[in-house]
């Protein structure tokens, strides 16, 4: 096994060679701690999420929710929820929902992705580290679309014969340029919240009419 600590941010450690059963007790035995785990075929990364991480992630999910109260469109907000495949990866997600397979898990306590399906839509905050190894995680699992802030723009990834591909727009939103979120996203450090919040409903609206 052999480690790699990443600076900056110190937040991050790289593990390889860590087995299914190593990543499975870290999980249990880290769980009280504020840690972020994401395993991909042996590959283990540690990040402990800064304050930046949050917010963003944060402001990210509530655009969603907002997106579908404005198009009517129901969805299922698991936020960061735990999922894993066994021996392939697992993840705990910045953000995920369930949109077009909200039947299919409603209600559940626990979920088994060899039965139950993968989360339609994940939003991942890259700000201080980077979602690379982590699509090919969401691809194991089934993630049809991915999300991506990095600080500057928002990418929109699609799940196409187990590759990601880049789209300029989101296959459960087609009505709004979801690219131009970014502006908006931009302005979570600057802005009140709730302003912020009130502004991208506005937004919204404005495309949709």
């Amino acid at each position: 096994m052999t480690a790699t600590l990443l600076t900056p941010p110190d937040e991050i450690i790289h593990l390889t060679g860590i087995s299914w059963q190593t990543y499975e007790r870290l999980l249990e035995e880290l769980s009280d701690r504020r840690l972020r785990l994401t395993y991909n075929r042996g590959n283990l990364e540690i990040m402990s999420p800064s304050p930046e991480h949050e917010r963003f992630k944060k402001v990210a999910g509530r655009f969603v929710e907002i997106i579908a109260e404005e198009l009517d469109i129901s969805i299922e907000p698991l936020g960061s929820t735990t999922l894993k495949r066994p021996e392939l990866g697992g993840a705990e997600l910045d953000e995920c929902f369930y949109i077009r397979n909200i039947a299919l898990v409603r209600g559940k306590k626990r979920l088994d992705l060899t039965q139950d399906p993968a989360p339609d839509l994940v939003v991942e905050i890259d700000v201080t580290s980077s979602s690379d190894s982590r699509l090919r995680v969401y691809a194991d699992l089934g993630v049809a679309e991915v999300w991506i802030y990095n600080g500057e723009s928002l990418v929109i990834k699609q799940l196409q014969n187990d590759t990601y591909i880049t789209c300029q727009t989101s296959q459960f939103f087609v009505k709004l340029p979801i690219p131009e979120i970014a502006g908006f996203l931009q302005q979570a450090e600057t802005m009140d919240y709730l302003e912020l919040v009130k502004i991208f409903r506005d937004w919204v609206k404005s495309q949709l009419s």
